[in-house]
């Protein structure tokens, strides 16, 4: 190819045209990646609270209520709260005191990482049996 070929082939518009379409593409990957996460946490979630769910009687007898957003699970007590919050994979779980709380939204004593929806619920179960043995 000549200098004159190569000249004609490359020009400052093509550059920048590809350039901002290689942004595009990398753009809209990146939310095509969030919102499947998103919805995995969604899953997650959901997986969380049917199993909570699936045992009301005992629920009722440990005085708990079983609520959930979007990508939290939390199992509330007039003494203390825990809560599951799902993002990029994982779960957040915390155990908080409400009896020394200073306003409605305790701050955690606890807090766990799990990684599964297993994990989070093997995590609820030891906080609620630390809460139990308080109480």
């Amino acid at each position: 190819m000549t200098q004159t070929d190569l000249s004609k082939s490359l020009s400052l518009r093509r550059a920048f045209d590809l350039e901002i379409l290689r942004r595009e593409d990398e753009r809209l990957a990146r939310e095509e990646r969030d919102r499947a996460q998103q919805e995995a946490d969604h899953a997650a979630a959901s997986a969380l609270y049917d199993i909570l769910a699936s045992d009301p009687d005992f629920l009722r007898e440990r005085g708990l209520k079983l609520e959930r957003t979007r990508y939290a699970v939390t199992l509330d007590h007039p003494d203390f709260r825990l809560r599951a919050y799902f993002e990029a994979g994982e779960a957040s779980v915390s155990s908080a005191d409400k009896r020394t709380a200073t306003t409605p939204t305790a701050a955690p004593r606890k807090q766990g990482v799990a990684t599964s929806v297993s994990g989070a619920l093997d995590l609820f179960a030891h906080y609620l049996a630390d809460e139990s043995a308080s109480c």
